[in-house]
């Protein structure tokens, strides 16, 4: 691989969506914008909005979502962040990403993205931004016990009927939800 921003632009490029969300398709165009209008897209140096990878964490039994609190935020969210040069692909990113913020050993995840979402932040580089989120699905090991890192106040496991309504985590809950394959131990990569 040449690195997330390739990876990105192949992904994307490749990805079939979700069915029938003209949403999702919709957001899928203003990513293959800005990855084919800046090199730089994947970097939190490019300013007007770059690409970050987060992931839903699933339990074994695909019952309940890791989420962290994150500190700057001060809401319940999935995991994930930043890609780094270093990175090989978007999906390792948000692997590496998860975890960074989890502790979790044995992690998989679905090299597919289940959902998209851009939305506004002041991140690192201190001034107003966008992050186009490429989010993907990870499963847990079976007795997975998350240790809180500095890039988070909590962790916890939640009950997918019983999660936060302070984010809107909704949309790609049910995209993950749908995704996930009860019995299966990993996905391939």
């Amino acid at each position: 691989m040449n690195g997330p921003h390739e990876d990105a632009l192949r992904t994307l490029e490749e990805w079939p969506g979700t069915g029938d969300d003209p949403g999702q398709e919709a957001l899928r165009h203003a990513f293959l914008t800005l990855l084919r209008a800046r090199a730089d897209s994947c970097l939190r140096e490019c300013e007007p909005g770059h690409v970050t990878a987060s992931v839903l964490v699933l339990d074994h039994t695909g019952s309940h979502a890791l989420l962290t609190l994150h500190p700057r935020v001060g809401r319940w969210l999935q995991l994930g962040g930043h890609c780094e040069p270093s990175d090989e692909s978007l999906a390792g990113a948000a692997l590496r990403e998860a975890g960074e913020e989890s502790g979790v050993e044995g992690l998989s995840i679905d090299p597919e993205p289940v959902h998209l979402d851009v939305h506004p932040v002041t991140c690192s580089l201190g001034r107003p931004t966008r992050h186009f989120d490429v989010r993907f699905l990870v499963r847990a090991p079976d007795g997975a016990v998350p240790r809180r890192s500095a890039e988070s106040k909590d962790l916890r496991w939640w009950p997918l009927a019983e999660l936060p309504e302070e984010g809107d985590l909704g949309p790609l809950v049910a995209a993950a939800a749908e995704r996930f394959t009860p019995g299966r131990s990993q996905f391939c990569l």
